[in-house]
């Protein structure tokens, strides 16, 4: 633990919290400590003043309303209209558009990010908000029993029936896809917050920035230590930056657990090259 940055210390006790006790402030301090890293003269204060603030203002403004839809309209309005919030669509893979401080000063973010903001927000006003991990795409739901939609915050937003979200299943992949129940159900902080690294673990992949890629893969094994895929994805990175010790103890472990893997006869020729 000594030998962490403080960013990764953070993100570590966050990482052993259980998942009955994690809340949408430990996704928060997930967030702002992925952001940290990336960041390290970063004012985490700075940036939770700045949500504070957009909570205060509208708790006067839905202070006296009851309707729950009209306070998603009152939200929506505030954070997409008057802060300016929206779906960065000209540069969709930059990596800023996933960490929390470069989303509050951009404006500009990807569905899981302006996701989050949108939950913690509507946490802090007592309007709970939960996070749909939509195939290809991400939205919320109000958990209120009298309010049976979702809302989509990467397009301002928007309101959706079950039926719009089969129609978005249909825009995404381009074709005819059932609308099965699990694509609409509510996922954890955990999963939350192990969705915002993977994108950025795709995005260094797509970068050609390995190291980077690295430390993405490092924190999601905090959150989920066995996933022998990443154990794959961090030993091929490993190989790649020539530590060939580290990479082949996790590609063994790999094959140990999965060894009819599709891509397996490439793990053990790699490992065969370093065993020589």
């Amino acid at each position: 633990m000594l030998s962490l940055s403080p960013a990764r210390q953070k993100f570590w006790h966050i990482a052993h919290t259980s998942d009955s006790e994690m809340t949408i402030n430990h996704l928060l301090e997930g967030a702002l400590a992925i952001a940290w890293e990336e960041y390290p003269k970063m004012d985490l204060g700075h940036y939770r003043e700045i949500l504070e603030g957009m909570v205060s203002d509208l708790q006067i403004r839905i202070a006296n309303i009851s309707y729950p839809l009209k306070i998603v309209q009152e939200l929506n309005q505030y954070l997409f209209v008057e802060q300016n919030f929206c779906g960065n669509d000209d540069d969709y893979y930059n990596p800023c558009n996933s960490f929390i401080n470069d989303v509050l000063d951009r404006r500009l973010g990807i569905p899981l990010s302006l996701s989050i903001i949108y939950m913690i927000i509507g946490d802090r006003l007592g309007f709970p908000i939960e996070g749909i991990s939509f195939p290809g795409h991400f939205i919320i739901r109000p958990q209120h029993p009298n309010l049976e939609i979702f809302i989509d915050p990467y397009n301002k937003g928007e309101i959706l029936f079950p039926e719009d979200c089969a129609n978005k299943l249909e825009q995404l992949y381009g074709q005819k896809i059932p609308l099965q129940p699990e694509y609409l159900a509510p996922v954890s902080v955990r999963r939350i917050l192990d969705r915002l690294l993977n994108n950025l673990k795709l995005i260094y992949l797509r970068r050609r920035e390995p190291s980077k890629a690295l430390a993405v893969i490092e924190r999601s094994l905090m959150l989920n230590p066995n996933v022998p895929t990443q154990w794959r994805d961090r030993g091929l990175i490993c190989y790649q930056l020539e530590r060939f010790t580290e990479s082949r103890i996790d590609l063994e472990n790999y094959l140990q657990h999965i060894p009819y893997a599709e891509d397996s006869q490439i793990i053990l020729q790699l490992i065969k090259e370093m065993n020589h």
